[in-house]
């Protein structure tokens, strides 16, 4: 059943009215119709509905809520990757797959060794545009949430966030002792309710050993993956996945 996502202003009298580019998707891609089904999902609660297309208007789409549906979609594991900006469209594949492997949130971030670089006049455009891609892949996956695509920041800005994660983890190709397993298994007997966790990835070139000094004393625990070098788009849904399974929501 095709998913779309509302706000609980289009919510009222037991009736849901879909606006915006749903319109379009439902009635010219989709090609449902009047007594069709959709799932809906609130976006400000979480909640979900089962629905019925009643009428079919030029700019909405108006729909009786049939039942509410008991979802379990979302993880207590909250991560938040600090992605390195990658060459060409590298971001736009690494937000659609960790959306659909659960991640929270996305944050572009610029390096030193970033090939890629975005001009500020285009910053807004391409979050747009990210933020876009993390929709349809919540939609598609099945999510209660769509994840945030975060604005551009550079490492001191995440040193001064360490605090507000239970760890905050770098894959960092020159570690060769400490493993990503020793450090998750520090959190597995947490009592939390939601472990927060930050990813840092490096792009194309890696992370600068200034950044990694950075980053270690900020209290960011520097990890390593095996003996292989991975690519950086590979390493974003390795550690989303690795995280998700070991924590227990894939398990």
């Amino acid at each position: 059943m095709p998913k779309f996502f509302v706000k609980s202003n289009q919510i009222k009298d037991n009736k849901v009215i879909i606006t915006g580019e749903d319109v379009n998707h439902i009635k010219n891609v989709l090609r449902l119709n009047v007594d069709d089904n959709i799932q809906v999902c609130n976006l400000e609660t979480s909640e979900n509905y089962t629905c019925g297309i009643i009428k079919l208007n030029t700019s909405n789409i108006e729909c009786n809520i049939f039942n509410k549906i008991n979802s379990e979609a979302e993880s207590n594991i909250y991560i938040n990757i600090f992605q390195g900006i990658p060459k060409s469209n590298k971001m736009e594949l690494i937000i659609q797959k960790c959306v659909e492997l659960g991640a929270a949130e996305i944050t572009p971030v610029e390096m030193k060794r970033c090939v890629a670089k975005i001009e500020e006049k285009n910053k807004c455009k391409k979050i747009l545009r990210w933020q876009k891609i993390s929709e349809v892949a919540a939609k598609q996956s099945g999510r209660d949430k769509v994840p945030k695509i975060n604005d551009v920041i550079n490492i001191k800005n995440i040193c001064n966030l360490i605090s507000e994660y239970d760890i905050v983890l770098v894959a960092y190709e020159n570690e060769e002792k400490n493993t990503l397993k020793n450090e998750l298994k520090k959190l597995k007997y947490k009592n939390n309710n939601i472990i927060k966790i930050g990813i840092i990835i490096g792009p194309e070139g890696g992370i600068d050993k200034k950044e990694i000094n950075l980053l270690k004393e900020a209290g960011v625990k520097v990890v390593t993956l095996g003996k292989r070098i991975l690519r950086t788009e590979t390493v974003a849904f390795v550690l989303t996945s690795i995280i998700m399974y070991e924590l227990g929501d894939l398990g």
